[in-house]
């Protein structure tokens, strides 16, 4: 009977140190995929940072040019301008005021051009306000001549042609010839 109670007590040693080296080695596992998703996670982090900021400084980049164009055309509309007139002035001012801001805009990181920016609006409000129109102004003629030279070869010119008459009155099936 003791050969039969050492057996099962040497089975059990053994099942136990077995169950003691599988926890083990399922601990050692969990560890590995956890440092593998934390390695993986930082990555995926570091990537998006990188491609945010790259997006964001191609965007600072194209605000700065939009913003320098709308300077020389004040300053060119300055130079036209009769010389000590209140429009040379403002305009100047205004150009400027609009190329400093391009400056900086090119020069810093997003968050401090616009903390600048409201500290200046800030400042100078009657300023701003003309700058941020005309600049209104301009992107909107921009989207205009955008949109102009986009569809202008989307959309097909019945300007002149015989190809097209509008339906007449009470009946949109026919062309209008008959």
């Amino acid at each position: 009977m003791t050969d039969i109670k050492n057996t099962v007590d040497a089975a059990a040693r053994d099942a136990k140190s077995a169950a003691h080296d599988a926890s083990a080695e399922a601990k050692s596992v969990v560890n590995d995929v956890a440092e593998q998703a934390k390695s993986v996670a930082h990555d995926a982090k570091e990537t998006i940072k990188s491609e945010v900021n790259a997006r964001a400084d191609a965007a600072k980049g194209a605000a700065a040019q939009e913003v320098n164009n709308v300077a020389s055309a004040l300053r060119k509309a300055a130079n036209e301008s009769r010389t000590g007139s209140p429009q040379e002035r403002t305009f100047g001012q205004i150009a400027d005021t609009l190329a400093d801001a391009s400056d900086a805009i090119s020069n810093k990181d997003l968050g401090t051009a616009l903390s600048d920016v409201g500290h200046f609006a800030r400042r100078n409000p009657l300023v701003f306000l003309a700058g941020a129109a005309l600049a209104g102004f301009a992107v909107s003629r921009f989207a205009k001549a955008s949109e102009r030279n986009g569809t202008a070869t989307a959309q097909p010119d019945y300007h002149g042609s015989d190809d097209f008459m509008p339906p007449r009155h009470g009946n949109a099936d026919t062309d209008g010839r008959g």
